[in-house]
């Protein structure tokens, strides 16, 4: 069953009097709990792709159905419930709120759902623990490693229980012991039944999914079908 289908996705960007074509007829089929890879080159237009897929973001043409519910017309409001309710994302430069503890930043999401207090800092804590960092509760992210600012950053993404877990250039920032452990953490995540979808430049970071999807110049080049 295709949890993601999108049918002809053009993005173009207007950069002053220039029209930019940055996805040219994308069309993509995701499964559900599947670990996919999308890969492609800086430019290639694989983070607009992921911002599309995320809700983060409008196609200029074409379709997207989520959940064989089409989201690509529907109005911001509705894909704001859907993002969080959906869809968790983790980024390469984590986007964390330096001021607030790690239980804090992790709780922020459910503050949205009509959780009581108390049932939000345990699921906090909760997700916490499963990533690692059970003792680092109180801690800011200026006081962690990257890769532990990294687990955060999970730990915010799959609080809300989402179905699909979007994730660009996570190791990134991280060098090659801690970008293997979060590796680790979203094989994990996969194998709980999770729908995993990572972008990346690496193949080597790449070949950890099940499927690799390449996108050159804004068109798929290969790897969309599970043959």
């Amino acid at each position: 069953m295709d949890i993601i289908r999108t049918e002809n996705i053009v993005k173009d960007y207007i950069l002053g009097k220039i029209k930019v074509r940055a996805l040219n007829g994308i069309d993509l089929q995701i499964q559900k709990s599947e670990f996919v890879a999308i890969m492609g080159p800086s430019g290639s237009g694989k983070s607009t792709l992921m911002h599309i897929i995320g809700c983060l973001d409008r196609a200029t043409e074409g379709t997207y159905y989520l959940d064989d519910v089409l989201v690509s017309k529907m109005p911001q409001s509705s894909l704001a419930a859907i993002r969080n309710r959906k869809i968790g994302f983790v980024f390469q430069s984590f986007n964390l709120l330096p001021h607030l503890n790690i239980l804090k930043n992790v709780e922020l999401p459910l503050m949205y759902g009509g959780l009581s207090h108390r049932k939000r800092l345990a699921r906090a804590k909760e997700v916490l623990q499963s990533v690692g960092l059970g003792d680092r509760l109180k801690h800011k992210p200026g006081e962690l490693s990257g890769g532990e600012r990294q687990r955060v950053a999970i730990a915010r993404a799959i609080v809300n229980d989402p179905s699909i877990l979007l994730a660009d250039e996570p190791t990134g920032n991280l060098d090659s012991q801690s970008g293997g452990d979060i590796l680790e953490i979203f094989k994990d995540l996969h194998s709980q039944g999770n729908t995993v979808i990572m972008v990346t430049h690496d193949q080597a970071i790449a070949s950890r999914a099940q499927r690799i999807i390449k996108i050159i110049d804004g068109k798929i080049v290969d790897g969309n079908s599970d043959s």
